[in-house]
Parts: C-alpha cells; sequence; structure tokens
C-alpha cells in the first residue's frame, strides 16, 4: 500500500499488523520534540544517530514512526533500524498517551526495544520503561527532575527537566 500511494498524505503507522492513524501533532508536541532532539544531539555527540519520525522495523508486523529513535549511528539506506540497531526510543504524548503507554509499550517490549521513554506532556512527566519481556517493560520509572543515565551510555546524564521544559 505505502509504495503504490494508497496512504500518501496520511499521517498512519504499523502497530501488530494494523494501519493505526496518527493524531495530528499540536504546538506542544512539536516544540517538545525539537527541543528534545537539539538536546539529546547535544549530549551524545557523533555516538547515536537521533531519527525524528521515522519509521522503524519490528519482527511483530510493525512499523511504527517513534517520534524520537536514538540508534546506532550508521546510514539506513537499504532498511530502517532493527531492533538490535536501537538504543532507546521516545514518544511525545498529549492526545496519543493511552496509546504510548499501552500498545506501543507492548509492542516495544516484545520487539526487545531495551529503553523506551514516554513524555507525559499532559502532566510534565517523563515514563522510563526498561527490561523488555515478550509481555512488556519490567521496571518503570517517573521522573520530574533529576537525571537518567541511558543503559546504552551510562556516562551520560540526561536531565528531566530540560526535556520537560
Amino acid at each position: 500500500m505505502v509504495n503504490a500511494g494508497i496512504l500518501d498524505d496520511r499521517p498512519v503507522e504499523l502497530l501488530n499488523g494494523e494501519i493505526v492513524e496518527m493524531p495530528p501533532e499540536g504546538i506542544p508536541h512539536a516544540d517538545s520534540g525539537d527541543v528534545a532532539e537539539d538536546y539529546l544531539r547535544q549530549r551524545l555527540g557523533d555516538r547515536a544517530r537521533i531519527r525524528i519520525g521515522k519509521p522503524i522495523t519490528l519482527p511483530n508486523h510493525s512499523e511504527p514512526e517513534p517520534d524520537l529513535c536514538i540508534c546506532r549511528n550508521i546510514r539506513y539506506n537499504t532498511h530502517h533500524p532493527y531492533p538490535e540497531d536501537i538504543f532507546w526510543l521516545v514518544e511525545f504524548s498529549d492526545s496519543s498517551l493511552a496509546k504510548d503507554l499501552q500498545v506501543k509499550t507492548k509492542t516495544y517490549a516484545a520487539a526487545q526495544i531495551p529503553e523506551y521513554w514516554v513524555l507525559n506532556l499532559k502532566e510534565m512527566k517523563l515514563i522510563v520503561f526498561r527490561s523488555p519481556t515478550p509481555n512488556g517493560y519490567q521496571v518503570e520509572e517517573t521522573f520530574t527532575q533529576g537525571t537518567i543515565h541511558p543503559l546504552a551510555f551510562p556516562d551520560i546524564a540526561i536531565s528531566a527537566q530540560e526535556l520537560l521544559s
């Protein structure tokens, strides 16, 4: 369908074999994404690539488009990043909060994405999911302040306040 152009100009993603409509990106969502991207690029340098709203390929018939994908710093000109390429994923959630906390959490955990961050823009909280299992993540932590050390880069401190401001 994608190659045939049937879904052109429609904000959709493939989740667990189903085509799911994505809500339009509001102003807080767009601004938070820009700020977080700049901040993470500053912190990570050339240690990782940050892809913004681009597809990833998961084994469970999914090709979601996370807001940010922090992945190996290589070219993805023959395929989208696979789970083994991905360090962590980030979603900025307001109208998509339920989907991001339920469907995507299970989808990403089942694909063994090591770390998944949800920025809840309604309550200004950062929710960090770690330790994936086939049924979900074993660890869930919520931050409104303090620092987070990504599993892939434990020497780098990421400020929750910077991401939420």
